[in-house]
C-alpha cells in the first residue's frame, strides 16, 4: 500500500505541477479544454497556481524529509476542494471531458488523503 500510495502521490504531484505552472505562465496557444482560464476573473488563476504548487509540495517533500508528515493528506484533501471548484466551473460552461478528469484527480486526491490518513500514514 506504502508503494502504491507513492505512485498516486507522484502522479497528483506531476499533473499539479503542470497546471500550476500553467496557470501562471499560459501557453501562447492554449488548448481548447483551457481555454476557460482566460475568462477568469483576474487573480484567480493565479491563486490556484499558487494553491496547486503549494499542494505538489505537500504531496512530496513531507515524506522524503520525514518532517510535518500530517501535510501530506492535508494536501491531497485541499487538491479534492480545488477539484471540486473545477468540476463547478466546467459544469457552468458544460465542459464535459474536463469534469471527467476532474472527478478521476478528486478520487485519487481522496484515496492519497484517506491512505495517508488512515492506512499507511508517512
Amino acid at each position: 500500500m506504502h508503494v502504491t500510495l507513492w505512485i498516486l502521490q507522484v502522479l497528483l504531484a506531476v499533473i499539479f505541477a503542470i497546471a500550476g505552472v500553467t496557470h501562471f505562465l499560459p501557453p501562447e496557444a492554449l488548448p481548447e479544454s483551457a481555454r476557460g482560464m482566460a475568462e477568469m476573473p483576474a487573480g484567480v488563476p493565479y491563486f490556484i497556481g499558487a494553491v496547486e504548487i503549494l499542494a505538489v509540495l505537500g504531496l512530496i517533500l513531507p515524506g522524503l524529509t520525514g518532517i510535518q508528515t500530517r501535510l501530506t493528506p492535508l494536501a491531497s484533501a485541499g487538491l479534492i476542494l480545488v477539484m471540486v471548484g473545477a468540476i463547478v466551473w466546467h459544469a457552468q460552461r458544460e465542459e464535459f471531458p474536463n469534469i471527467v478528469l476532474n472527478v478521476i484527480l478528486a478520487v485519487i486526491a481522496a484515496f492519497v488523503a484517506y491512505g495517508r490518513w488512515r492506512l499507511r500514514p508517512l
